[in-house]
């Protein structure tokens, strides 16, 4: 309401009391709070059986809001897909910066240790989010955020002479599948505690420095 003059008044009620203002979330509350609803609910029910109507519910916004941000579940889940690898590649990266740009050894290393934690910390929501296999899915060389970052730091050393990588891409995919390998029969056989962490990133980083490193001179003309 707004009095003669033009200013705004307080609504209020029968009683004579102001009534509260509504408060409503920004934006990007809401679709973070969407997001995070959908997590719980699709980790603890599956995709499948998670409905929209659930989702708005456990976000606390109407289910018309839902649409306002998500055109359909899928499109969530993409979104929930981006946001687990841009949440990684974050972790990743502030893991190697702690180390100087030219101790590649130490960032490697950092690279192998958060990342199998990172996996291990969020194996359910991994799971989950990128449960379905599409043939599209084989472009990852190109795609995968994780080896596009592991790709860069492989040049920097093959740069500098510590490595001597031939491709770096294809070097990356290679090893982005060694870690995610350990990291699945690390859960998959039940060995996922701190000391057993950080046996297989000792193992893992041993071959990863063993295959990078340049070849030693054999003599051979």
């Amino acid at each position: 309401m707004a009095k003669s003059d033009g200013t705004a008044t307080t609504p209020t009620s029968p009683e004579g009391e102001a009534a509260p203002r509504r408060r409503t979330k920004a934006p990007e509350t809401r679709a973070g709070a969407l997001m995070d609803a959908a997590e719980r609910l699709f980790i603890e029910k599956g995709i499948a059986t998670t409905s929209i109507d659930e989702i708005a519910a456990g976000a606390q916004v109407a289910k018309g809001t839902f649409y306002l941000y998500f055109p359909s579940k899928e499109a969530l889940l993409g979104a929930l897909q981006q946001r687990f690898v841009d949440s990684f590649c974050a972790r990743l990266q502030e893991a190697m910066d702690r180390h100087r740009p030219d101790n590649y050894h130490a960032r490697l290393k950092a690279w192998v240790e958060t990342g199998l934690e990172t996996y291990l910390d969020n194996v359910a929501l991994h799971d989950v989010v990128f449960h379905e296999y599409r043939p599209e899915d084989r472009r990852m060389r190109n795609d995968n955020a994780v080896i596009t970052q592991l790709v860069t730091l492989l040049k920097q050393g093959d740069g500098a002479g510590f490595w001597d990588v031939e491709d770096p891409t294809l070097t990356a995919v290679i090893l982005f599948n060694a870690l995610h390998g350990v990291a699945d029969d690390s859960v998959a056989m039940g060995q996922t505690s701190a000391a057993e962490r950080k046996r297989r990133v000792r193992a893992l980083t041993k071959f990863l420095e063993q295959a990078l490193h340049p070849a030693e001179d054999d003599g051979a003309d």
